[in-house]
């Protein structure tokens, strides 16, 4: 399977875009949640959104599996946050898109998740823990929203510099 390149800062104009829905789970919507899960695994990460492999359509994959565990991809199209809790949990977060650079971000513990799974079918979801951290930052990318908004202005300018100087030197 191809390994697809994944869209990192400073490209903001890619990673700000917000994805559409998809019309429907075909073989091409397949294909691509395969490409993009053997992506995530080569990286290596636990969630990637296609705009992150510049796709502006409303897919990702998740697998929280630890090394040595069976892997348990999560396909899903078209998520719509229908409950989250008031309940906050603080995670430490990296994204593939930021690379090396990780800050705390504070998000609601539990949420509710309606979606199309990989056979084209409505679905909820409940999730908790990382699953409901990993989920939301994933939907903020189709939302065009970046983990690193979540935190100060301050940190989050410093972050963007660093990637715009490393390009200007030929280090991205």
């Amino acid at each position: 399977m191809p390994l697809l390149p994944i869209i990192t800062l400073p490209d903001e104009k890619t990673l700000r875009e917000v994805s559409k829905p998809v019309a429907a789970i075909d073989s091409h919507v397949k294909k691509l949640w395969d490409d993009m899960l053997e992506t995530m695994y080569r990286a290596p990460g636990i969630g990637l959104a296609a705009i992150q492999v510049g796709v502006a359509q409303r897919l990702l994959v998740i697998d929280l599996a630890k090394d040595g565990e069976p892997r348990a991809p999560v396909f899903v199209a078209n998520p719509e946050i229908i409950w989250s809790s008031e309940q906050k949990s603080d995670y430490e977060e990296g994204c593939l898109s930021i690379p090396e650079y990780y800050e705390m971000v504070t998000r609601p513990a539990e949420i509710k998740l309606r979606y199309l799974n990989r056979q084209g079918e409505p679905n909820e979801m409940h999730a908790t823990g990382l699953m409901a951290t990993c989920l939301q930052h994933e939907i903020d990318h189709l939302n065009g929203i970046l983990f690193i908004d979540h935190i100060s202005r301050l940190k989050r300018e410093r972050v963007i510099k660093k990637f715009q100087k490393a390009q200007k030197l030929g280090k991205l």
